[in-house]
């Protein structure tokens, strides 16, 4: 505004509020025709002023939010400003003094406009090129703060803050409307807790936690001096910016004080002889990048921000999420997961070129108990934005795995629904050669032209239960054909199990027993824990509720279960795979204490990625170790695992250990609980089914019989003793012959 100009601004604007305040127009709400009173060249203010209309809704305050844990401990602060709105009770009196003192000593003297201020601003400001003094009252500053709370452009908030004569009538009429509809307590109630106090503090409650450690209600002179000297200038008097400039702020509200009579001189004096003590100064972080369990927060406000009780768009429900002062509580509990951290830390290195996740899982609930990994959150060097925890689909979600010989568990209940029985007998040979061998989908059939899959572990002629323990692919593979794709691949999808990264089916391929497409931690964890509760799925929930800072209840999804899989199967499962954490299983070494425990390795081709998922009936795990690099290289070869390099990768010595530790730790305080024994038609099948697998192994014994018979060499004749050559008798020297008597004739 040039020179004239704004002379001529300012005196029209002296000349209109010296009569309106003669003629009562200001206690009448400023409704007078402006025109009568300013002179032609101050139209413009004429006319902007008379536009307005003379009720301000006070913008509500923006208020930060927080995300619990289960135990009510904070997870997360989310805001875009830092505040916690208080009750003026709240607040200390001689904060509230030393605030009137500083900024509208007659606040409670004069109504919306301190006629006498403003005059000697104005005064001081008329041949200014610009405003250079405010007068404002406290009511007008509350207004002015109101509308750039308002503002939602760019434009707008120019329009809030422009230092022109015209948004001064502009808060002036506002002002008036403001008093005719609250009290000055309220007023300076609301001043409070919208007011900015400097660093990233906004709300006197704030400030006071923020500088002090302390409460509003609690503040003593010296800080509420310091608190009151922010609001003129919250960036230059900030005490973490200039503590000297600070100090200076805060005396000189001290003599204002001291000046009006507010405290002694002595009271004063002996004030300001001390230094501002910021020694129990703390800092509100903001946004899961600073919280205790970023990865665990992310997933959540992932969830938060797809929850249409939150606003319309995704933007909206960001912005209240910030701004509402929302409590959010999860099912994040701290001692599973400092037990699943402790196992992070014991078994892995943040420098490892291996990655290692666990997610843990309550069965019968779905609820997230922990979600851990061992690359730290962050960038730079050893750290990472991805949750290797969760689906693409989330923020920072990585897209999972293949999960390998996980996937038998499904197959094995597929054949149990399908009747088969965990006593079902399958000729398992070291190697099969299944090359164009049809197996049923859902949509037909498919075949892989060359595939001779082989056994790493032990074959044979094997029940259900002792190819689980053993994890013998060639049983597994010959299963699924029995039962049919379709069918295991309809239980996962039931147990909620789909491809992490495509987001859509699991691909129902020859192969699909040993692993297939790309799975999660969490999605695994929460398939296994339907298992656990014997069946029952249920949806996987990290949010269990959100209420507005009025304490009401806003809806979010609750608990959503559902009988996925007969409860029998389900307790066959448990079985079959409770088998494979007993000695000479591939999990043998895993089970600890008086537990009932299940679960099943996890290894897929080149060793990428290796897994162990496995469960009690109230807790289940699942982790993985894995080569997160790309293009994926062999997880045998220049990976590191607990800064060791990993030379022979499985599912049971290298992401068993994780899974042990975690739910050892996990578990401990937890009840004891078991699983349901299954029936003996889920163990040994009906008796028909019994006595034709007896038939069988009797046909089969006699087969093996005959074979051995067959293929026994030709009988030997036995063997002839071995001649012994006569034994000459020893040669005598020659004798006299002996010459018998002459006869006698008879007589």
């Amino acid at each position: 505004m040039r020179n004239g100009a704004a002379g001529g601004a300012a005196q029209a604007l002296i000349k209109f509020i010296a009569v309106s305040v003669l003629a009562g127009a200001l206690a009448a709400g400023l409704a007078i025709p402006l025109a009568g009173f300013i002179g032609h060249s101050s139209a413009g203010v004429a006319n902007s002023v008379q536009e307005l209309p003379q009720a301000l809704q006070p913008e509500p305050m923006e208020i930060r939010s927080r995300i619990l844990a289960a135990d009510g401990s904070l997870i997360a602060t989310l805001y875009e400003q830092n505040r916690i709105p208080v009750k003026l009770s709240d607040i200390s009196p001689i904060m509230r003094k030393a605030i009137v003192a500083i900024e509208d000593s007659r606040y409670y003297d004069h109504g919306a406009l301190d006629a006498k201020g403003t005059f000697r601003a104005m005064v001081r400001n008329q041949s200014a090129s610009e405003v250079q003094q405010g007068g404002s009252s406290i009511t007008q500053q509350f207004v002015k703060l109101t509308l750039v709370e308002k503002a939602k452009t760019e434009e707008q908030r120019a329009r809030a803050t422009a230092v022109t004569y015209e948004r001064k009538l502009a808060e002036l009429r506002y002002a008036i409307g403001i008093e005719s509809q609250y009290s000055k307590d309220e007023i300076l109630e609301m001043y409070l807790n919208l007011v900015n106090f400097g660093d990233g503090a906004y709300g006197v409650q704030t400030a006071a936690q923020h500088y002090f450690r302390v409460s509003a209600k609690d503040l003593n002179l010296a800080q509420a001096a310091m608190l009151a000297g922010l609001v003129k200038n919250p960036t230059g008097y900030d005490p973490t910016n200039d503590l000297k400039r600070s100090k200076d702020r805060r005396d000189v509200v001290l003599r204002r004080m001291a000046e009006l009579g507010v405290i002694t001189t002595a009271q004063a004096t002996a004030e300001i002889k001390k230094p501002i003590d910021l020694s129990r100064m703390r800092k509100v972080k903001n946004g899961c990048a600073n919280s205790p369990y970023p990865f665990y927060c992310e997933y959540a406000v992932s969830k938060l921000l797809a929850n249409p009780a939150l606003g319309a768009t995704v933007k909206e429900r960001d912005h209240y999420l910030k701004t509402g002062g929302l409590t959010v509580r999860t099912s994040l509990d701290p001692k599973l997961q400092a037990a699943a951290q402790a196992s992070i830390k014991q078994h892995t290195k943040p420098s490892d070129t291996a990655v290692a996740a666990i997610t843990v899982v309550e069965p019968g609930t779905g609820l997230v108990k922990a979600m851990v990994q061992s690359r730290p959150y962050g960038n730079g060097r050893n750290r990472t934005a991805y949750n290797y925890n969760v689906e693409k689909s989330y923020a920072g979600g990585y897209g999972g795995f293949q999960n390998g010989s996980t996937m038998k568990a499904f197959t094995v209940a597929a054949a149990l629904q399908q009747g088969l029985p965990m006593s079902h007998r399958i000729d398992s040979p070291a190697q099969i050669d299944l090359s164009g061998k049809k197996f049923r989908t859902c949509k037909g059939t498919t075949e892989d032209p060359k595939y001779t899959p082989k056994n790493s572990t032990k074959s044979g002629y094997l029940t259900m239960v002792e190819a689980a323990r053993a994890s013998t692919n060639t049983y597994f593979l010959q299963l699924s054909q029995q039962t049919g794709l379709c069918a295991p691949a309809t239980i996962a999808a039931k147990l909620g199990m789909y491809n992490a990264q495509t987001l859509g089916p699991l691909d129902q391929v020859v192969s699909f027993t040993l692993g297939v497409g790309y799975t999660t931690p969490l999605m695994l964890a929460n398939a296994y824990a339907t298992f656990a509760a014997r069946g029952l799925y249920c949806d996987t929930r990290v949010v269990t509720a959100v209420s507005s800072m009025s304490g009401r209840t806003i809806k979010t999804p609750g608990r959503n279960c559902k009988q996925a899989i007969a409860k029998e199967v389900a307790d066959g499962v448990n079985r079959v795979l409770s088998a494979v954490m007993e000695p000479g299983g591939t999990g043998g070494k895993l089970n600890f204490g008086r537990y009932d425990l299940a679960g099943k390795t996890g290894t897929i081709q080149l060793n990428r990625a290796v897994w162990y998922a496995g469960y009690a009936p109230n807790l289940a795990a699942a982790t993985v170790v894995a080569d997160a690099t790309l293009p994926y290289t062999n997880l045998m070869y220049g990976h590191t695992l607990d800064g060791v390099d990993i030379s022979d990768p499985t599912g049971s010595g290298t992401a068993g250990p994780l899974w042990k530790t975690a739910m050892q730790g996990a578990l401990k305080g937890l009840p004891i609980r078991r699983f349901v024994a299954p029936s003996d038609r889920m163990v040994n099948g009906t008796p028909a089914q019994q006595a034709a697998q007896k038939k069988i192994d009797a046909l089969r014994q006699l087969a093996e019989k005959k074979k051995q018979e067959a293929n026994k060499p030709p009988a030997k004749p036995p063997a002839k003793p071995p001649v012994t050559p006569p034994v000459k008798p020893p040669v005598k020297p020659p004798t006299k012959p002996v010459v018998p008597p002459p006869a006698v004739p008879a007589r």
